[in-house]
């Protein structure tokens, strides 16, 4: 069975609120080997965390972050919307898995200016649908990429050759033995997401694949450490 990469969802959402840095903090101490984040700006172009477009699931304000400024955000959140750079300092030298929900090509190559800044460029790497990937493969020929990918026809070789993805990160449902024998005949490796049970988790590792990204990160790293090989 290969060793699996250990995706924390939005950090430890079971623990702490999701995007934000306890809940970093909470995977990494439960040895998530990455976090996934989302990455939004404010009005003044500010990447910081969060996954919907406004305030209102999380922080109770129905407020649109792109009508905010950082400062706003800080001030209606009580500095729990972490920026991005803030993000980076905490996870140090940890990789980090970047998602761009509704980001277009200036969001795009504002975010990977600041990540550039930050000197993470080579523990960051980006999921998204082709649009969004196809502006980071514009911006950055060396980005390591998954593509995020929703259904079992496979992507087109066109699209291969021009995002040049790594991973092709899919729904956790559709992924079986077979899905992952064409992803590595291809050249790719095969990212999942979201599982949370220990049974679908199970499944996906003797199917092969070779990462999984889930909101139940300790459930994972324990239950990899039982299957695991004994040397």
């Amino acid at each position: 069975m290969r060793a699996v990469t250990a995706v924390a969802h939005r950090g430890d959402p079971y623990r702490a609120r999701e995007n934000t840095l306890p809940s970093l903090r909470s995977a990494l101490e439960r040895g998530a080997d990455a976090v996934e984040i989302d990455v939004r700006l404010t009005r003044d172009g500010v990447p910081v965390l969060l996954h919907d477009a406004t305030l209102k699931r999380l922080w109770e304000h129905d407020r649109p972050l792109d009508g905010l400024s950082a400062d706003e955000v800080r001030g209606l959140t009580g500095g729990g919307v972490p920026t991005l750079a803030e993000a980076l300092r905490e996870t140090g030298g940890s990789r980090v898995m970047v998602d761009l929900p509704g980001a277009g090509a200036a969001g795009v190559r504002r975010i990977m200016g600041v990540i550039r800044d930050c000197g993470a460029a080579e523990r960051v790497y980006y999921c998204a649908g082709a649009r969004t990937m196809l502006m980071v493969r514009a911006v950055d020929p060396r980005a390591e990429i998954a593509l995020t990918w929703t259904t079992l026809a496979p992507p087109r070789p066109a699209l291969l050759d021009a995002v040049r993805p790594r991973w092709l990160n899919y729904r956790f449902s559709l992924v079986d033995r077979e899905l992952a024998r064409r992803v590595h005949d291809g050249g790719q490796l095969l990212s999942v997401w979201t599982p949370d049970t220990s049974r679908s988790m199970r499944r996906l590792l003797a199917a092969g694949v070779d990462s999984i990204t889930t909101n139940r990160v300790g459930t994972l790293t324990a239950l990899r450490a039982r299957t695991a090989p004994r040397v």
